[in-house]
């Protein structure tokens, strides 16, 4: 199926939203959740799969159905269309700050392989599915890189990732990245998941056991702050059971708490 001709518009700097033109009765597919706002006499409705197979059966929408849930997303897409005579506007944000990238899948190759929580939004008409690595190395040891989401279709698709992104333009050539790292990359690149490192830097030095490696011809999004990153870090800085967080019992934290009239 030809995906639909939407035209975007992407605010902000840091925490991003991507407004999406429609058409008279064209369609934006999208994850559950991530509308922000819309123009009257757009309806939307949840949906079993993508619609990019219309002569799909109950079977085949099930089988969509059941990647999503691997992939840990909701059971339904949402679809966005414009039901009424001129253009009108849906507007996408992320779940968590960081950046939109449009993927333009035609200039791409057809396909984009990404993370498999990266996807926001796309023209209807886009394919979404899942990509397993079938290297054992990336099965045990890949992380958030094992299970991937595969993005085919021939218009635009966007997603989302943290911190700053990077676009690299590999020419028979290899790059090693913290698994979390990679947002996505195009299906002609090789991915694979490779020990770094003595025994003394695997276990003192911060950086992981494991790379993901991407080689090859193409083009790769890299993000600077993964969401399991940030997670992790704020979890380490979250209050303990007795209400206090680690940086509290210091001069410093005593002292805040005094002024702020807490004496406990």
């Amino acid at each position: 199926m030809k995906a639909h001709e939407i035209d975007y518009t992407i605010h902000g700097d840091d925490m991003q939203v991507v407004s999406i033109e429609l058409d008279p009765q064209e369609t934006v597919i999208a994850e559950a959740g991530a509308m922000n706002w819309m123009d009257p006499e757009i309806s939307f409705e949840a949906k079993m799969g993508d619609g990019s197979r219309p002569e799909g059966g109950f079977f085949d929408k099930l089988l969509d159905v059941g990647k999503r849930v691997i992939t840990g997303e909701s059971l339904f897409l949402t679809h966005f269309t414009n039901t009424g005579s001129g253009k009108r506007e849906v507007s996408f944000a992320a779940p968590y700050p960081g950046k939109i990238v449009p993927l333009d899948l035609a200039a791409l190759g057809g396909e984009m392989i990404c993370q498999k929580d990266a996807f926001l939004c796309a023209a209807k008409g886009t394919q979404i599915s899942v990509a397993f690595n079938k290297r054992l190395g990336a099965g045990f040891f890949g992380g958030e890189g094992f299970i991937l989401q595969r993005l085919r279709g021939d218009g635009l698709a966007f997603v989302h990732a943290g911190g700053t992104i990077v676009k690299k333009e590999l020419q028979n050539s290899k790059i090693l990245i913290d698994t979390g790292c990679i947002v996505a990359f195009t299906a002609g690149l090789s991915y694979d998941i490779q020990r770094v490192g003595g025994l003394k830097s695997m276990f003192f030095g911060g950086e992981g056991l494991f790379l993901a490696t991407l080689e090859g011809t193409g083009t790769v999004y890299l993000q600077s702050l993964p969401f399991s990153r940030l997670a992790d870090r704020i979890i380490r800085h979250a209050p303990s059971q007795g209400g206090r967080s680690k940086g509290e019992g210091s001069v410093l934290g005593g002292l805040g708490r005094m002024l702020d009239g807490d004496n406990y």
